[in-house]
């Protein structure tokens, strides 16, 4: 009788604590048992807690900031691509060439990144008739068999994609200097290559 009686609290006890657990709500998540299992101790890179920093590192960051002038493993080819942010710059990068070559495989490299990134304003084909513009909130953008795009040099859309332009956002912490280069290839594509001398032909507005 007296194992049963102990037998019978120790079932009541388990259950208790189990339903007193499942008493979660807004920010309270109830009681946790074994919460190693949930939560490491260890310093997540890619996240930053303000009430618990790291006591480690400088400003209680995580993550490390790389040691000034250095490049990532792999990026050297792209390490001098940096300019402010003005007309002169967006001019003066016409200069820039693109340093990857076309191949089936950047094609379509830049393809993904392309529908990823491009369509809600560009579209699936670049007609400037993504989702965004069929709204009615925002003018399209030009479309890429547009005398525009084909007069435009690579290195004028590296900078529009990297640093912005007018309505177009800047993608600089999107895409690397090398995606965004594919991205370009990819609309070489669809807009047929780089055709300067059609620039003389195309209409200017009046200042």
């Amino acid at each position: 009788m007296k194992l049963r009686s102990i037998y019978i609290a120790f079932i009541v006890g388990v259950g208790s604590a189990l339903l007193s657990s499942c008493s979660a709500g807004g920010n309270d998540t109830g009681y946790e048992y074994a919460p190693n299992m949930y939560h490491s101790f260890a310093y997540e890179p890619l996240t930053q807690q303000e009430d618990e920093p790291n006591k480690i590192n400088p400003n209680g960051m995580n993550m490390r900031e790389p040691v000034k002038g250095t490049v990532a493993r792999g990026q050297m080819d792209f390490a001098n691509y940096s300019f402010t942010v003005s007309n002169e710059s967006y001019e003066s990068a016409s200069s820039l060439k693109n340093p990857l070559a076309s191949t089936p495989q950047s094609i379509a490299e830049g393809q993904t990144l392309y529908n990823i990134n491009c369509t809600p304003c560009h579209g699936d084909n670049g007609k400037g008739d993504g989702t965004i513009v069929a709204d009615g909130k925002f003018p399209p953008p030009p479309s890429y068999d547009s005398d525009r795009i084909k007069t435009t040099p690579d290195g004028k859309m590296f900078y529009s994609i990297r640093y912005g332009k007018n309505l177009m956002g800047a993608y600089g912490t999107v895409l690397t200097p090398k995606q965004i280069w594919t991205v370009i290839h990819y609309i070489r594509t669809v807009s047929g290559p780089f055709n300067g001398s059609a620039a003389s032909n195309t209409p200017t507005a009046s200042k």
